[in-house]
């Protein structure tokens, strides 16, 4: 089935290079609220990666509020690399119809900064646990990240 233009609400689908600007946004908007231990500096630097190396990484899948991309998550084989809803729409439950999505898609598994306390009890509601934890993120900043599955 081909979707048109118009995305009805709660709808998912493969987001395209086109929306990458809107997704970068959308991220922006989502790290500032919930990752507040990232300085300007590291804001920036994520931010100016996102569309050359995160997202071409990624199957990304974004769910709309009307005709408004919502928020969005990535994949990469079973794992979910990144979950993020606008701001100004979180607690609605496009985190979890996206989560629903991958999880039917076969992603289990997932990184959690252990600074973000909102993202850990999301997760751990939705069932997955803690399995291990690193002190530093993939880039070797002293973010300490866990990992969890289902």
């Amino acid at each position: 089935k081909t979707l048109s233009l118009h995305i009805d609400m709660d709808q998912i689908k493969k987001c395209e290079e086109k929306d990458y600007p809107t997704l970068v946004d959308i991220w922006e908007r989502s790290v500032r609220a919930s990752h507040t231990f990232l300085s300007e500096k590291d804001i920036t630097e994520f931010r100016e990666a996102m569309i050359p190396v995160y997202f071409p990484n990624v199957d990304l899948y974004c769910i709309a509020d009307r005709d408004t991309i919502a928020g969005f998550i990535g994949l990469s084989g079973n794992m979910i690399e990144m979950l993020f809803i606008d701001d100004s729409l979180r607690g609605k439950g496009y985190g979890s119809r996206l989560l629903k999505h991958a999880i039917s898609l076969g992603a289990n598994s997932v990184d959690v900064n252990e600074q973000n306390p909102l993202a850990l009890e999301f997760y751990k509601a939705k069932g997955f646990h803690i399995i291990s934890r690193d002190e530093h993120d993939m880039e070797g900043k002293a973010f300490p990240i866990l990992h969890l599955s289902l």
